[in-house]
């Protein structure tokens, strides 16, 4: 994993699931990871262990909805290692119910996170990378960029959004390498926060046949280890059983 040793890599979202098996793998790997999310004893309590077994991380409170305390994050990491080589934006959420049952508030909870949470990332590194004339954005969408499901039009919007995007950020922009991961069913704390009792049980039956974190940490870690002149443009990954 020569690509990654001594990368200085950020992870929103990094305090449980993909985010925080993603900071692990890397810093395994020899990357400095700085680690951002809400909750900070499950950053600090992250941090602890990665810095246990010999790697290299920092952790600074994010909330992804605030351009201010997204462009903090990185200015930390910054100062702490001196540039920042990748983002990977992966925080998001997923409370799903039918467009009728008019959850507006989750509506908008989704576009704040899940779109303005990315494109804030982008605005927090981009200049920097541009200056430089490399780095790298992983950008953590879903198997719901593309296709859609009742209960999930919202959600669904949001993450082709993040895909239309990223794609459109990789043709302004040779000289950075821009991924997208399309993570289908994963066993994480996305969808804790469904309100709708049917949806809710929804999401239990299609988790019966679901990858762990760590299978899309080793997607994020395959595109970031590629030669500079090597760009992943986009990963899919599925559990095999999964009919999604």
């Amino acid at each position: 994993m020569s690509g990654i040793k001594d990368k200085v890599v950020l992870v929103t979202g990094a305090s449980s699931g993909i985010g925080e098996a993603t900071a692990r793998l890397l810093a395994e790997q020899g990357a400095k990871v700085v680690v951002g999310a809400r909750r900070t004893d499950r950053l600090d309590k992250l941090v602890a262990d990665i810095t246990a077994k010999g790697g290299t991380a920092k952790a600074k409170t994010v909330d992804v909805t605030s351009l201010a305390q997204v462009q903090a994050f990185a200015d930390f990491a910054r100062e702490a290692f001196g540039r920042v080589d990748v983002i990977v934006n992966n925080s998001g959420v997923m409370p799903l119910a039918p467009v009728s049952a008019m959850k507006i508030d989750e509506w908008e909870r989704m576009i704040d996170v899940n779109i303005r949470g990315v494109l804030y990332g982008v605005a927090a590194v981009l200049p920097e990378m541009k200056a430089r004339g490399s780095g790298q954005i992983v950008n953590v969408a879903s198997i719901a960029a593309h296709l859609v499901m009742p209960t999930a039009a919202v959600y669904c919007a949001t993450k082709h959004a993040v895909w239309a995007f990223s794609e459109g950020l990789r043709q302004e922009n040779p000289d950075i390498r821009v991924t997208t991961i399309s993570p289908g069913v994963v066993a994480t704390e996305l969808g804790d926060d469904i309100s709708d009792p049917a949806t809710r049980d929804m999401l239990v039956g299609l988790r019966k046949a679901a990858l762990t974190p760590d299978a899309i940490a080793r997607a994020v870690s395959y595109a970031i280890a590629q030669p500079d002149d090597v760009e992943v443009n986009e990963v899919v990954v599925r559990p095999t059983a999964s009919p999604l």
